[in-house]
């Protein structure tokens, strides 16, 4: 599997310079963090493509290693709208939290080593749970499922 550090960078440094379109591995984290991204606001939209352009007729007819998701970028009076994307959970050091710990971190109170949540902020979690594998925090909370944090965006 993929590491979600090389998403975390890819966007966020795709913000920094300023790119309306980002072209990302189409794979299924990356596909869940970013619905993450898009359903929280970061992002505008996304589509499926090649390597080339974003086209979902396109997609269908090449292999697995030229298909990509392409996200719309969103910017508010010229400023970026996600303004830092960090790693929490790595391969050296693994984060796993339960319910309580999850609950902990969205109530404003650190959990483990890791950081309360702040305002317009969300932690992405990776469950166990094959129908609900991403989620962000409070989708965790509420549906009562615990698993790894991995990374956080304000």
């Amino acid at each position: 599997m993929p590491l979600p550090h090389d998403l975390c960078a890819r966007v966020q440094n795709a913000f920094r310079a300023r790119h309306q379109k980002i072209a990302l591995n189409h794979n299924t984290q990356n596909l869940g963090i970013m619905s993450i991204l898009l359903r929280s606001g970061f992002v505008s939209n996304l589509t499926r493509g090649t390597i080339a352009e974003p086209s979902p007729a396109a997609f269908l007819a090449v292999n697995d290693a030229q298909r990509r998701i392409w996200a719309d970028l969103k910017y508010r009076n010229d400023l970026p709208v996600l303004h830092h994307m960090e790693i929490i959970s790595r391969p050296s050091k693994r984060v796993f939290m339960d319910l309580t710990e999850i609950r902990r971190l969205c109530t404003g109170r650190r959990a483990q080593n890791v950081r309360p949540m702040g305002m317009g902020e969300i932690i992405v979690i990776r469950t166990g749970d094959k129908e609900h594998e991403w989620l962000e925090a409070r989708e965790a909370v509420q549906m009562k499922l615990s698993g790894e944090v991995m990374c956080r965006a304000q």
